[in-house]
C-alpha cells in the first residue's frame, strides 16, 4: 500500500550565541549542522539574529558588522549543498534598509529570506529604531512537499502575521525567537497565540539561551499542533537540541525530546545565575569579588555567583569598621565557608581614621551624619575595586530593588561594581530567594547542596551597620510595606490614591514616591542587572533625571 503521508524533520537548535562574535556564532552553527545531517535532519532551525546575537543594539547600526554578518551566513549557504537546509537568523541590508531576517540556506545557495514585520517597540526593545519591517507578499518556503511560512518572535504576538501566512498557504509556522524570560513569560507565551490558534496552524518556537547584559533568555523551546497540544521540547536555561517530526498528514509534531519548566523561586534563581554566570563569562573575566557584610543581600549574591562560577572563581571579603557587629563578622564567615569560596578581610578602621584627619579642618564644627557613613561603604568600594584592578576579578555589587528604588544606596559606595544579580529583587524576594537555595539546589548550579545561608542571616533585622545600632527600619517602613508601595510606583505606574485604597497611609506612599523620583540620578550610574520583573530599572523603566512632578 503507497504511504502518502508527508513528514517533515527538524532539529531545532536551542543556543547561547555571543552577541557581536560572528565566527563563533557561525561555529556554532556549523557544529549544529553537523547533528543535523547526522540525525538524518530535513531542517535546522537557528534563533533570531542568530549569527550577530540578539539584542545586538546599535551594533546593527555599523555597516561592516551587518556586511560581515551577511557574509557568514552566504558562506554557511555554500555549505548546505547535499545536507539540510537551514533557516537562520541574521541582520540583512538590501534594497536601502536593513532587516531582521531569517535567511533559507538550501542546496549551496540562499534560497529565501522572511523580513520580521512586528517590530517591538516598548519595554526592554526598540526595533522600530533600527530596523525597517519586512513589507510585500508574504514568503512561504515547500521542505518536502510541506509549505512552511516563518515568523520571527514578536510577529506572533499578533494575529495579522499568523493569518496572512496561514491565507497564502503555510501548513505550518517556523518561529526563530530572542524572547527574554520575566517572570509572567510563560502564561504570556502560551496564552497570548491563542487568538490565531485558532486558524490550526500549527507552529514550532524555537527560542535562544543565555545571558546578554540586562536580560536572560531562557530557551524553553516547544512545538503546537494543529488543535492546541503542546509539546514541551527543550527545557530552560540550558542549551540543547531537540529533533522534531512534524507530520502533514495529521498537523502534529512528534518527539523524543521531553522536557519540564522550572517554576517559581526556582526560576527566578536559575535565571539571575545564568545571567551573572554569561556576564562574567562572556567578558572574559576570572572571576568575581564581593563586600561579604554578613547581610542577607551579598550572602545570596556569593550564592548566586558559587551557583554561576563555581567556589573558586568567587572572592568574599568582609571589610569591618567599628560599627561592625561581632555577629556579622560571624556570619560572613560561616557563609564563605558553607559555599566553599575564599574569604578575606580587610579592616577598613585605618582608613576612616586617615579620612577622618584629612577632613578634620573642613568639617570642624559639624555634627557627623550620612556623610562619614557614606566615607565607610566609599571606602569599601576602592578596596574592593583596588583587588579588582590588581587581580582582574570583577567587582559585583550587592544592592536590591527596594534600597536602588529608595535610594539608600551610595554612589560610588555599595553601587561600585560590573554587575548586580539582585537589581531587579526586591527585599522581601532577596529573603524568599534566599530560604529557597536553603532547601534546594537549582538545575546546573556549581555550589554544594544543604544551607549556604546561615539561619541568622536570613532572620536578623537587616542593617547597613553604617552607625550605632542602625537599623533599615529606622528611616523606612517595613520591606513588606515598602515593596508593595514600590511595585505598585514602579511596576503598574499606579496613582498615589490607588496604592492608599489598597490601605496603605497617604504620607508614606508620597514619602516613598518622592524618594523613588529623587534617586533617578543614582540609577543611572547603577550597574547592568538582570530583569526578572515586569519593570526593571535600566532597559524599561526611563524616567527624566531633573523632575519635579509629584502626583499631588
Amino acid at each position: 500500500m503507497l504511504n502518502m503521508s508527508k513528514d517533515l524533520k527538524i532539529l531545532a537548535a536551542q543556543l547561547n550565541p555571543v552577541v557581536g562574535d560572528i565566527k563563533g556564532n557561525l561555529a556554532l552553527a556549523r557544529q549544529a549542522y553537523v547533528e543535523a545531517r547526522e540525525a538524518g535532519a530535513d531542517l535546522l532551525v537557528l534563533s533570531e539574529l542568530f549569527i550577530l546575537g540578539y539584542p545586538a543594539e546599535d551594533l546593527v547600526l555599523k555597516p561592516s558588522a551587518v556586511e560581515l554578518s551577511m557574509a557568514a551566513v552566504e558562506l554557511l549557504g555554500e555549505e548546505t549543498a547535499g545536507g539540510p537546509a537551514v533557516l537562520i537568523g541574521s541582520p540583512w541590508a538590501a534594497d536601502g534598509k536593513l532587516h531582521n531576517a531569517c535567511v533559507l540556506l538550501q542546496d549551496g545557495q540562499i534560497a529565501g529570506r522572511y523580513d520580521k514585520r512586528e517590530l517591538p517597540n516598548y519595554g526592554v526593545f526598540d526595533e522600530k529604531r533600527i530596523f525597517d519591517p519586512g513589507t510585500g507578499e508574504m514568503p512561504v518556503f515547500t521542505f518536502n512537499g510541506i509549505r512552511v511560512g516563518v515568523a520571527i518572535c514578536e510577529d506572533i504576538w499578533f494575529p495579522r502575521v499568523p493569518s496572512a501566512l496561514h491565507e497564502a498557504g503555510a501548513e505550518m509556522l517556523i518561529v526563530p525567537n530572542g524572547s527574554p524570560w520575566r517572570r509572567a513569560v510563560q502564561t504570556e507565551r502560551h496564552t497570548t497565540f491563542s487568538a490565531w490558534r485558532k486558524t490550526g496552524v500549527p507552529y514550532l518556537f524555537v527560542n535562544q539561551v543565555g545571558g546578554q547584559d540586562e536580560l536572560v533568555f531562557d530557551g524553553s523551546s516547544y512545538a503546537v499542533d494543529h488543535d492546541g497540544t503542546e509539546h514541551q521540547l527543550m527545557g530552560d536555561f540550558e542549551t540543547g537540541t531537540a529533533l522534531v517530526t512534524y507530520d502533514a498528514k495529521t498537523h502534529r509534531f512528534s518527539s523524543d525530546a521531553v522536557a519540564t519548566l522550572t517554576t517559581g523561586w526556582e526560576a527566578e534563581y536559575r535565571a539571575a545565575v545564568l545571567a551573572l554566570g554569561d556576564y562574567v563569562n562572556k567578558n572574559r573575566f576570572p572571576g568575581v569579588v564581593l563586600g561579604m557584610s554578613g547581610g542577607i543581600d551579598s550572602a545570596l549574591t556569593a550564592a548566586m555567583a558559587v551557583d554561576a562560577l563555581g567556589a573558586e572563581r568567587v572572592w568574599c571579603v568582609m571589610m569591618p569598621s567599628k560599627y561592625t557587629s561581632s555577629d556579622s563578622l560571624d556570619d560572613a564567615k560561616a557563609c564563605a565557608k558553607m559555599l566553599g569560596c575564599r574569604y578575606d578581610i580587610i579592616n577598613i578602621r585605618p582608613g576612616v581614621d586617615a579620612l577622618d584627619e584629612m577632613l578634620s579642618e573642613q568639617f570642624a564644627r559639624t555634627q557627623p551624619d550620612t556623610t562619614e557613613e557614606n566615607i565607610q561603604s566609599r571606602l569599601r568600594a576602592v578596596t574592593l575595586m583596588a583587588l579588582s584592578n590588581k587581580f582582574g576579578h570583577m567587582v559585583v555589587t550587592t544592592g536590591n530593588k527596594s534600597e536602588m528604588a529608595v535610594g539608600y544606596a551610595t554612589l560610588y559606595g555599595d553601587m561600585c561594581g560590573g554587575y548586580n544579580a539582585l537589581k531587579d529583587f526586591y527585599k522581601t524576594e532577596v529573603f524568599e530567594l534566599a530560604k529557597w537555595r536553603n532547601t534546594a539546589i537549582p538545575r546546573g548550579a556549581l555550589g554544594p547542596g544543604g544551607e549556604v545561608i546561615p539561619e541568622r542571616i536570613i532572620t536578623k533585622p537587616p542593617s547597613a551597620e553604617l552607625r550605632e545600632d542602625q537599623r533599615d527600619d529606622d528611616n523606612l517602613p517595613p520591606y513588606e510595606v515598602l515593596d508593595d508601595i514600590l511595585r505598585g510606583l514602579v511596576d503598574q505606574e499606579e496613582d498615589v490614591d490607588d496604592i492608599v485604597a489598597r490601605g496603605h497611609d497617604a504620607t508614606i506612599v508620597r514619602r516613598i514616591e518622592h524618594l523613588l523620583y529623587i534617586a533617578e540620578y543614582k540609577r543611572r550610574q547603577a550597574p547592568p542587572g538582570v530583569k526578572v520583573g515586569g519593570k526593571n530599572f535600566g532597559r524599561d523603566r526611563r524616567y527624566p533625571i531633573t523632575n519635579r512632578f509629584r502626583d499631588d
